[in-house]
This record gives structure tokens, sequence and C-alpha cells, in this order.
């Protein structure tokens, strides 16, 4: 159901997807899937959560590696940017649909984003502890310089483009990193 509703959602859009568009799609009946979600809302809020929970996972394991603070950072932006681009349709339904969640469902994805964002923040304050990233660029900011770039992938990433996903994402990594290096 969750595949149907995301590849609905990608092409119509979540207010142009009816219930029974989803049902159809993943062959299932209404009963079945206001089984496991009460709503079309539900549906989209457990997209939303599918991918962060994944990508919080994989920052995690990167912030527990204890490989040196760059390393980190810049597994954790090639992470971000490809998984990103696996995901781009979540991606897409992400940026273009959190506005239309039920109130606390947009209030719980806005929690699990702030504590991804955190993580992140916290490799950028570390590596500007240990003098190895610029202390003249606020954390907060290179945090957003970074997510804003991430967010924008669904507007130009393409599969058919000239750079693959793990491309993209070193290239990312790479520029990042480097603005942020001490001198």
């Amino acid at each position: 159901m969750l595949d149907a509703a995301l590849q609905l959602f990608a092409e119509k859009g979540f207010e142009g997807t009816s219930v029974q568009d989803v049902v159809r799609a993943a062959g299932v009946t209404k009963g079945a899937m206001y089984h496991y979600f009460p709503s079309k809302d539900d549906l989209l809020h457990e997209i939303y959560l599918r991918v962060l929970r994944m990508q919080t996972e994989h920052l995690d394991a990167v912030v527990a590696t204890g490989l040196p603070v760059a390393e980190r950072v810049h597994a954790a932006v090639v992470d971000v940017v490809v998984t990103s681009i696996e995901n781009i349709e979540s991606t897409t339904i992400f940026f273009r649909s959190l506005h239309q969640l039920a109130e606390e469902n947009q209030r719980q994805v806005r929690r699990e984003r702030r504590r991804y964002h955190e993580t992140f923040r916290a490799l950028i304050i570390e590596g500007q502890q240990e003098g190895v990233f610029r202390e003249d660029v606020s954390a907060e900011l290179a945090v957003d310089y970074c997510f804003g770039s991430v967010h924008h992938l669904p507007m130009w990433w393409r599969p058919e483009g000239v750079a693959s996903p793990a491309e993209v994402a070193r290239t990312f990594a790479d520029l990042f990193v480097a603005g942020i290096l001490a001198r």
C-alpha cells in the first residue's frame, strides 16, 4: 500500500489521489487499508517517517564510527544525498506535501527532522571545537546551507542526467566540507 500510495502521490499529488486510487493500485480493499492506515493522511505520514527513520539510522551509524569529524561529516552528506536521490519520489512528496499532514503528524515529522539536523549540527560543532572546521561560520547556518541543497534535489536531479547519485553525493560532500574546513 505504501508503495502504491507513494507512486500515486508522486504522480497526482496528495490532494489529487483518492483512497480508492490507492486501494485499486495496491490491489487491496478499503477495509484492508484502513486496518493498517486509518486515513490517507496516515499513509503520507508513514511515507515521510520511513525515509526519515532510515536516514537517521544511517547518520547515527556514521556518528558512531569514531572516524575523524571531517570524514564523518563527509560520509553523512554523501549518505543523505544518496538516500534522498534513491528515494526521490518520497523526497519530492516530502517537500511538496508536508503542509497537508494533520497538525500532530506535522509536528512529529518536524521533531524527527529536527533530531536529524541537531545530530548533524553536533558534528559541525565538534569539528569547530577541534579546530577542524571554521569557527566564523555558524553551525546552524552550515546545516541550513547543506540541507537547503539536499532539499532542492527533487527540482533538478533526473535518473537520465549526467551524474549518478554517488557522483552527486561526493560532489556535494566535497564542496560542503571544503567550505567549512579551517584554513
